[in-house]
């Protein structure tokens, strides 16, 4: 009967390395998950100084003096998604509605396809033919969206993300870092219209919620 000793302890170290092999899978998943939300809060707080420097804030000076911060939903990585990116080389570029007479020209440079909450979207990215001639913008993409919190928790005219051309055939999608127009916050700037096509039939808990400026 010697050998039952022996077995049993080739089933405790079997357990022990199982169990060691799921903890260390369970730590990388959270220190992704620490890693995004870091990413997301360094997002907020860059956002927080833009706004309240003079140089870069969109806000009147009669907002700006009272300005502690903008708010934003809570990080959510739910709302980061890996949408599949599909390229429209022969796409036509249009002339994109704005808030005043300003057209904006842009190219629907590709499209973005995706599930959240279990329910495929889709939804088109921009490049704009203005930006493109720039060295710095050259691979940069626009992402114009509505959802279900607009006029409520979230600006009436939908927000934007900003995004670049991938490398490959997928594209990051990370709504925690969706943010306003700037005529949200002073009707002097003229902002793109979100077209009817990206608008999504989900509310996009993420991001930065409407404006509402402190009264002296």
């Amino acid at each position: 009967m010697r050998f039952v000793p022996f077995v049993f302890l080739v089933i405790m170290l079997s357990c022990k390395q199982d169990k060691r092999y799921h903890d260390v899978a369970q730590e990388q998943i959270a220190a992704q998950e620490l890693d995004a939300v870091k990413d997301i809060l360094e997002f907020q707080n860059e956002l927080n100084k833009e706004f309240k420097d003079p140089e870069t804030s969109p806000l009147p000076d009669r907002h700006r003096k009272n300005f502690e911060g903008l708010d934003f939903f809570d990080p959510d990585t739910s709302f980061i998604v890996v949408a599949k990116f599909v390229r429209t080389p022969d796409a036509i570029p249009f002339l994109m509605p704005t808030t005043t007479d300003r057209k904006s020209r842009e190219v629907v440079y590709g499209m973005a396809h995706f599930s959240l909450n279990g329910v495929e979207h889709r939804l088109e990215v921009y490049q704009n033919e203005e930006l493109m001639q720039q060295e710095e913008y050259r691979d940069y993409l626009f992402l114009p969206f509505t959802d279900k919190t607009n006029g409520e928790e979230t600006y009436a005219g939908g927000r934007y993300l900003d995004l670049s051309i991938p490398s490959g055939d997928t594209l990051i999608l990370n709504f925690n870092k969706a943010y306003n127009p700037y005529c949200a916050y002073n009707k002097k700037y003229s902002c793109p219209i979100v077209p009817s096509v990206n608008a999504l039939n989900v509310a996009i808990l993420a991001g930065v919620k409407d404006f509402k400026p402190i009264s002296d």
